[in-house]
């Protein structure tokens, strides 16, 4: 340069990469990398601050667990009592609407005292060892009575259950099944014909089956939970403590045991039905069912037939579906026997017939029909 003195190259490099960075950050793809890295960051903090919370809300869920559990609570015993709250809320809420809607009493429903519950209980249970009576309120939810029997069968001192109420007993998962099926307004009144009926096993009302929770002599964290029959009735009740009647509702639960010990189901007898769509999902199962396969009803409808079978014989369960459907209407037909998953892992061989009930409107199949015997 005249005059002065020459530029030092390496300045000009610099100065000529600072240029070249300071147009780079104006440049499209630099402003998504940054925006990419600010979102990437936001999303961490969100994230952070959301397992902040988290471990906030599960300090605060443990201070409501049971007292009379002697361990420290962990985060999933927790996060399980609070499901389990949820579902009792949710099935309280759906039993209190329809309470609400058909709540008023009825003139002609027979009062019974504490004492007259004792003597319905023990006629009832000194026939059967197996069984035992419950009646909760409509009210409160909690225990007016239950019989000496349950004592023994539930393994609880008798104290204990009065003071508890009977849905706390239940599975978590049968929580809705039983308010759905000991909603009020469709109880049938127990009198002196329903007291005969259910005697002679032609009881008005349909049953339903609930896993109860077993007492003392198990450690809390292996909860045991046995099957039972239940079949509810409508009755008032009237005590010192409360003159008024009390809408209750009376339970008889019997224990289900396994079709294959003693008392063993007589081979002949080992039959039951279930009826399934199209797909091949239960739609009904027979209560005939629960001691052959140890599921309850509700364990299978919904879901499908094909994940309880063998692998093998899959395939041959959607051909007999698309058999049924193709000849629609037909008497029912024999077919192949199937190999069934029960609830303890093992397989039985079921002999099955199988039809179609078509829709007289639509002449479609609306379910399918199968009848199964246990092969011994």
């Amino acid at each position: 340069m005249p005059g002065g003195k020459a530029p030092d190259p390496r300045r000009l490099e610099a100065h000529e990469e600072a240029l070249c960075g300071e147009s780079e950050m104006w440049s499209p793809k630099f402003q998504l990398q940054r925006k990419y890295v600010e979102s990437s960051n936001s999303e961490q903090q969100d994230r952070n601050r959301v397992s902040e919370e988290l471990i906030m809300v599960v300090q605060e869920m443990k201070k409501y667990f049971p007292s009379e559990r002697h361990s420290k609570p962990s985060t999933l015993d927790a996060l399980n009592y609070a499901l389990r709250c949820v579902h009792s809320v949710q099935a309280n809420s759906e039993f209190f609407q329809l309470l609400s809607q058909n709540g008023a009493p009825q003139a002609d429903v027979t009062m019974y005292s504490l004492e007259e519950l004792a003597t319905i209980a023990s006629e009832h249970t000194s026939k059967n060892t197996d069984t035992f009576v419950a009646v909760f309120s409509f009210l409160s939810g909690r225990l007016v009575h239950i019989s000496e029997q349950a004592t023994l069968i539930l393994n609880y001192k008798k104290d204990c259950l009065e003071s508890s109420h009977f849905v706390d007993l239940l599975a978590p998962q049968d929580v809705r099944v039983f308010y759905t099926h000991t909603a009020r307004a469709q109880l049938p009144f127990w009198n002196n014909w329903t007291q005969r009926a259910s005697q002679h096993n032609y009881a008005p009302v349909k049953s339903f089956f609930c896993r109860i929770r077993g007492g003392e002599g198990r450690r809390e964290q292996e909860k045991y939970y046995s099957p039972f029959r239940i079949i509810p009735y409508l009755i008032h009740v009237h005590s010192p403590t409360h003159p008024e009647p009390e809408p209750c509702c009376l339970t008889l639960a019997e224990k289900i045991h396994s079709g294959y010990e003693a008392p063993r189901i007589p081979v002949d007898k080992r039959i039951f039905t279930t009826t399934h769509t199209p797909g091949c999902v239960f739609l009904e199962v027979d209560e005939r069912a629960v001691p052959l396969l140890g599921y309850l009803p509700q364990d299978l409808i919904g879901t499908s037939i094909l994940t309880y079978l063998h692998p093998e014989d899959r395939s041959l369960m959607v051909a007999i579906h698309q058999k049924v459907l193709k000849y629609a209407g037909h008497p029912p037909f024999e077919h192949s026997p199937i190999r069934f998953c029960t609830q303890n892992g093992d397989y039985i061989i079921l002999d099955s017939s199988w039809s179609s009930f078509v829709n007289p409107w639509s002449r479609k199949v609306s379910f399918i029909i199968g009848r199964h015997k246990v092969r011994t």
